[in-house]
């Protein structure tokens, strides 16, 4: 059974419901009012408005550049184009990781200027600290374990975190820990599918995969990357649903060519 048609307005606390009910919960990225209307319109649990609009939106390699204005300009256009779906926004690096104090004025920056309904930042134990000052503002959060882009510089690359045996364990004791921060939440990036399944299972929060196999309570991906804009990005977890790749420059090139040719505009579109 489908609980969709029963959320007119998706919360925190529906995707509670949604796990305990075993209803997928569905995310995608998004980064602007004309894209959010459509994502919305076509049923999308949550919009996360994230850092990689460092990557898709500005062309920088990493996500470390985006600041914390340019987070809360994009949010502010997707939060006008939604109606249904629960937004979320990352904190961008930067933003949180010095000290509580910093997070909480970030997050309520982002809260205040947006209209919002939850932030996401990455980490584990180092930002419990954060999470528990936010929560007790009465900010939703949500956690971000595995692969943590905006520490890409630590890691080295972007390979799938947590195989080894000693970092799949401290990945399992920082869900509990985030969990017990307060967070309503967790997405996990590029981690072992069964890893993933038994943070799933042991958690009461729902948890959001992206490369973490089917055993999550719901999946992200990046809009840009699914609607096949971005045709470089070619990991093994996406599935291409367009190919808007190929199809936006056939577009153009038509009109291009119509304009050239003088067959645009015709008599029906002049006035």
């Amino acid at each position: 059974m489908s609980y969709l048609k029963e959320f007119k307005k998706i919360t925190t606390h529906s995707l509670l419901l949604m796990k305990q009910q075993a209803e997928r919960i569905s995310m995608l990225t998004c980064y602007d009012y004309s894209m959010a209307l459509l994502l919305d319109a076509a049923g999308v649990d949550c919009l996360l408005v994230g850092d990689s609009a460092s990557n898709v939106m500005a062309g920088h390699e990493t996500t470390l550049p985006i600041t914390l204005d340019q987070m809360i300009y994009h949010a502010q256009c997707v939060v006008r184009g939604t109606k249904r779906a629960l937004v979320i926004v990352d904190l961008p690096f930067g933003s949180y990781q010095s000290n509580s104090e910093i997070a909480l004025s970030s997050a309520i920056r982002i809260m205040k200027e947006t209209g919002a309904h939850a932030i996401k930042l990455e980490g584990g134990l180092e930002v419990v600290e954060s999470i528990k000052k936010i929560v007790g503002a009465g900010i939703p959060v949500m956690g971000h374990l595995g692969l943590t882009p905006q520490s890409i510089y630590q890691f080295g690359s972007y390979a799938v975190r947590a195989k080894e045996e000693d970092e799949a364990q401290k990945l399992l004791e920082e869900a509990q820990l985030l969990q017990a921060a307060g967070c309503f939440g967790l997405v996990m990036e590029k981690i072992p599918a069964g890893l993933a399944k038994q943070v799933t299972e042991t958690l009461n929060i729902p948890t959001i995969g992206i490369g973490a196999g089917n055993a999550c309570d719901g999946q992200v991906l990046v809009m840009h990357d699914m609607l096949g804009i971005n045709t470089e990005f070619k990991p093994r977890f996406l599935r291409r649903y367009l190919n808007l790749g190929e199809l936006i420059p056939q577009a153009v090139k038509a009109y291009v060519a119509d304009v050239k040719s003088q067959d645009f505009p015709n008599a029906e579109e002049s006035y």
